[in-house]
């Protein structure tokens, strides 16, 4: 089967790449021609643990094309999956443009019966939105469907994630579109993957809804640490005591501060406005975003008391930038809100991240400095910040760290380390939730 996904970006690249694998024929398509220029040379504009491998793989084998061409693929394919960006506008809804332009183009190019999936995150009546474009601009020439086939992909494991996945969601309003649709994910009925029939609507609605539960459980957790530290209490104990419940689960239960990347802020609040204009507000979501900005500006607190309130002159080592960890996204990363206010406040930033340094420079201060490794970062400061979880921090030579700073301290915003061990390293060390001094033996 012939298939073209319009747009390689994240999700466009792992969904052509892991649709390659699965056997089909694919053709990735963007208009951004330095990008299809560098993916035809065999190098990957971002950052995802194995997809250099899988693109390498599909392309010798002659299963996966990228082209600038959008009327040849369009022409060939039998499905054609739109996986572009809607990105927030500034009154938070989705900006449907680019979803608007690729139904046009399909709809100038079709040839014949075709199957047009969105994988991009759309507000429900989107589908409603793309039939209209589809059935105007070819007056009733070709048959089509629309399918609805939202993703859920993490970054740092999407591959895992696409080929074996919770659960997928087709929506449509035809069988023939979702015969095509579970033939294309046919390897995926091999492993029992459950499959999720429903309508164009519905499918819409479940990603948001999804996201929103996810981001709430962050939020919960982070309010629940905030309670935590006020209490005397510990909120990994707290967590652990929650997760065993099954009807809770363990997952998304880790306190930091607050969620970021490239889905959970941007769907929240298009989940948010897509229920004020249906006149049903969504209080609890509203209240979500609400709380996760004042958890982010905890975070500033947290190092700002540190240091004894003031950080002007200090100099600040941080450690992680991206949003999480075995990725290079920086959106709404919780380290822009924190580095930024730290150098609007005095304080000289020196920064390390493994991967997102490049992404990172454009969205923070110049004044940032930017270090080859943890050491270096941690050289001469006052302060050693944890912002982002990789797993080369949870092991650092915690001797080597304290000879270089100049004052011990440590504000671990993921709680990679053990309070007591800290302490005991000579270190004076601050965590989220943890306030607990008078824990029992396990």
């Amino acid at each position: 089967m012939h298939i073209c996904v319009v747009g390689t970006g994240y999700v466009g690249l792992v969904t052509g790449s892991c649709l390659a694998d699965f056997g089909m024929d694919v053709t990735c398509v963007d208009n951004d021609t330095a990008k299809i220029e560098m993916l035809q040379s065999g190098k990957i504009p971002i950052y995802e643990p194995g997809l250099d491998a899988l693109v390498a793989k599909n392309t010798a084998a002659g299963r996966l094309h990228f082209t600038t061409d959008l009327p040849s693929a369009v022409r060939q394919a039998l499905a054609i999956f739109i996986a572009v960006g809607t990105p927030p506008k500034e009154d938070g809804s989705a900006d449907l443009s680019y979803v608007v332009e690729v139904a046009h183009a399909i709809a100038e190019h079709m040839n014949g019966y075709k199957v047009v999936v969105t994988k991009s995150t759309v507000p429900t009546g989107t589908g409603q939105l793309i039939e209209k474009i589809l059935r105007e601009a070819t007056g009733g020439e070709h048959a089509f469907s629309v399918v609805s086939n939202p993703e859920f992909l993490r970054e740092g494991s999407a591959i895992a994630d696409f080929m074996r996945p919770d659960r997928v969601v087709i929506g449509a309003r035809d069988a023939q579109a979702v015969a095509i649709m579970k033939d294309i994910y046919s390897p995926l009925y091999l492993i029992e993957t459950p499959f999720v029939i429903t309508n164009v609507e519905s499918a819409e609605l479940i990603k948001y809804a999804s996201n929103a539960f996810l981001a709430t459980k962050i939020t919960f957790i982070n309010e629940v640490a905030d309670l935590c530290e006020r209490l005397g209490a510990n909120v990994h104990h707290v967590a652990k005591g929650m997760g065993l419940d099954r009807r809770i689960g363990p997952k998304f239960l880790h306190p930091g501060p607050g969620y970021g990347g490239s889905c959970f802020p941007k769907d929240t609040q298009a989940l948010a406005d897509i229920a004020r204009r249906a006149e049903q507000p969504f209080e609890i979501v509203e209240t979500v975003i609400r709380v996760n900005e004042r958890i982010k500006a905890r975070s500033i607190e947290k190092v700002k008391a540190a240091l004894g309130g003031d950080v002007r002159g200090k100099k600040i080592g941080v450690l992680g930038l991206a949003f999480k960890p075995e990725t290079d996204d920086m959106r709404d990363s919780p380290a822009i809100p924190l580095v930024t206010a730290l150098i609007e406040q005095g304080a000289h930033v020196r920064a390390f991240d493994p991967a997102a340094m490049d992404n990172a420079r454009p969205l923070l201060p110049q004044q940032v400095e930017y270090t080859e490794n943890a050491y270096e970062a941690a050289t001469g400061a006052d302060a050693l910040v944890i912002v982002t979880e990789w797993n080369q921090f949870r092991s650092l030579n915690l001797s080597r760290i304290l000879e270089l700073v100049k004052e011990p301290i440590v504000v671990d915003l993921r709680n990679v380390y053990d309070p007591g061990k800290m302490r005991e390293a000579g270190f004076t060390y601050d965590s989220v939730g943890r306030a607990a001094r008078d824990l029992p033996p396990e």
